[in-house]
């Protein structure tokens, strides 16, 4: 006999998806810890520097909106509670990020990409696709892309203006985060994603990363 829980569940996801999707697109974000503050006080910024800071911002903006996509479906995918449990706890730390990337966008006077609703929902497919393929794999893509989000952050730290260290601070402790889910996904039991489908993903980030950068 199928329990009312087990019968539940599929509207539950999909109730869990769309909700997720409309905080993310249309809600102010709320983080749950203080924006990391710099040890060195900002510099002024010229325009040319603060475009370009309000830039990279936006691209790290849209990765943290894809973030929450792509843990929202493997969430709303897998079958382990306890796995289903770690997916949201990181969905609810990316939040964070999420909310720091926006804080600065508004303080660099730049705005969000024009085309997050894209991003989102091309990242919640990706993310469905990875849950489908079993619970082993979707932790090695999670692995896998904070291992991409981690060198992604680095050459931004390369290309900030030196003056903008409140970006740079904020961007060292989404470094330090990705990491810490990275281990936490290979702990949990992640596989080694096949070299072809990194390649993909690589094309992807550098794809969503260029137009993002613009749009």
């Amino acid at each position: 006999m199928v329990s009312n829980t087990s019968m539940n569940r599929p509207l539950d996801a999909v109730l869990e998806v769309a909700d997720a999707a409309l905080r993310t697109l249309f809600a102010k974000p709320h983080a749950t810890r203080a924006t990391p503050l710099p040890t060195v006080p900002p510099g002024e910024l010229n325009e040319t520097e603060r475009c370009e800071a309000g830039a990279l911002m936006r691209v790290n903006h849209v990765g943290e909106v894809c973030a929450q996509a792509l843990y929202t479906a493997q969430a709303a995918v897998t079958k382990d509670q306890a796995l289903r449990s770690h997916f949201s706890d990181a969905a609810r730390e990316e939040t964070d990020h999420l909310a720091w990337t926006r804080q600065r966008l508004d303080e660099l006077g730049a705005r969000p990409s024009l085309l997050n609703p894209v991003w989102y929902l091309g990242a919640l497919g990706i993310g469905m696709i990875a849950g489908r393929l079993g619970d082993p794999l979707s932790l090695g893509f999670v692995a896998e892309t904070e291992r991409q989000v981690e060198a992604h952050l680095d050459g931004h730290l390369d290309r900030l203006p030196p003056g903008d260290t409140a970006s740079r601070t904020v961007i060292n402790q989404m470094k330090l985060d990705e990491a810490r889910h990275a281990a936490q996904a290979w702990s949990a039991g992640a596989a080694e994603l096949p070299a072809p489908a990194k390649a993909l993903m690589r094309l992807a980030s550098r794809l969503m990363t260029t137009v993002a950068h613009r749009i």
